[in-house]
């Protein structure tokens, strides 16, 4: 498990920096790529380019559905953790799992998150076209509500700007590239630093 810790600036040093967990699969286990260019290792430098002070733990499976990813939760988000960026659903839809399944696996999920009062920051995916258009309809519908439902930080789309372009994805047109990589994390940046903002209130300072 790879773990890396942008040093304090922004934030006050005194507090400590705000412990992230990324629950996913391969798109942030970083499959292809060596660990430093996978995305939480990616998040912590462009957290630290800003000074603020945050650890970020990679606790992406490869091949991990939502149902895989809840029934890791308890091991993969160990106590202290502050906030989880969830990316988890991708391998469901590719598999075309019952967007049913696949939504109150992540559900459950946000439950035992607020349970544990730790802050979240969903990351939606989105269906391949080819699934049809009611699997698509359905699938897609599973993230902006629940952010809704649950109050979360939202990330419509992980792959936001890079899925289908040939330059930011591997030859299997699937799995970022070290530049995708960067690409996404450019763009989920500002919701991070909402999530950590989150986390900090959480503190109560």
């Amino acid at each position: 498990m790879f773990c890396a810790l942008a040093p304090a600036g922004g934030f006050a040093a005194t507090d400590g920096p705000v412990k992230i967990v990324v629950l996913g699969d391969s798109l942030s286990a970083g499959l292809g790529l060596p660990g430093e260019a996978a995305f939480p290792a990616r998040l912590a430098v462009a957290l630290q380019a800003k000074g603020i002070a945050a650890s970020v733990v990679n606790a992406g499976v490869s091949g991990d559905t939502a149902s895989g990813g809840l029934g890791r939760l308890d091991w993969s988000v160990p106590e202290g953790t502050e906030a989880v960026i969830l990316e988890l659903g991708a391998n469901d839809a590719l598999r075309g799992l019952d967007p049913q399944l696949t939504k109150t696996a992540l559900e459950t999920i946000l439950r035992k998150l607020k349970d544990r009062h730790i802050a979240v920051l969903l990351a939606g995916m989105r269906a391949p076209r080819n699934m049809g258009p009611d699997y698509v309809r359905a699938f897609d519908a599973i993230y902006p509500a629940l952010a809704s439902t649950h109050a979360a930080v939202f990330y419509p789309f992980f792959l936001d700007g890079v899925a289908t372009d040939p330059k930011l994805n591997q030859a299997d047109g699937l799995h970022p590239t070290a530049a995708g990589v960067d690409a996404i994390v450019a763009r989920i940046l500002p919701q991070v630093e909402e999530l950590i903002s989150v986390a900090r209130a959480a503190r109560g300072t």
